[in-house]
């Protein structure tokens, strides 16, 4: 229960589950973010036409309010096409009132503690995620891909949307923790 509560108020805090009870090992990482943030996490997904369905999951798992939590993430933002690529009736279940705690768990997954910009995020690399499984960095040139706990692949779309209160990288695919089970029909 006490870790629901740590992420909701992440989730809310800062982006989607981002904020409070997170241990100083999670301090801000990389160069220092100094580009021109045009709002906070939230609110610049809010606007973006690429993550309705991210913006849909976020309230239905509760977590929508006023981001203004000073604390720096990275969030890889799946696209509306990326949770398309979820097999079919998997992200209806998800968004069902009874599989809150799952959904939470998989939208805490795609959020890491500190501002990793692009240029920070080296082959090899390992992110722990504000829900507690890790993700693998692999990098190719300008190709960054991230692995999930699964061996699933995700690669950035697009890099560097800077916010007042970390970073955002769009990904094509959703990317699942182990702890992630069938959701309840």
């Amino acid at each position: 229960m006490a870790h629901c509560k740590i992420i909701s108020s992440i989730l809310i805090s800062g982006f989607l589950l981002l904020g409070a009870g997170i241990s100083a090992t999670y301090a801000q990482t990389g160069d220092p973010v100094t580009a021109e943030a045009r709002g906070n996490l939230l609110g610049m997904s809010r606007l973006s036409p690429n993550h309705t369905t991210l913006m849909s999951a976020v309230k239905a798992a509760g977590l929508e309010g006023a981001a203004t939590g000073t604390t720096k993430y990275t969030v890889f933002a799946p696209t509306n096409a990326a949770f398309e690529k979820l097999p079919a009736g998997r992200l209806d279940e998800l968004l069902k009132p009874a599989n809150k705690s799952q959904l939470t768990a998989l939208l805490a997954y795609h959020v890491v503690p500190g501002s990793y910009l692009a240029a920070n995020l080296k082959d090899g690399l390992q992110l722990q995620t504000v829900q507690g499984e890790t993700l693998t960095v692999m990098r190719q040139g300008s190709t960054i891909t991230l692995k999930d706990s699964k061996g699933m692949t995700s690669t950035v779309v697009n890099d560097d949307i800077v916010a007042e209160n970390g970073v955002v990288h769009s990904i094509d695919s959703v990317l699942m923790p182990t702890s992630l089970t069938a959701p309840k029909k």
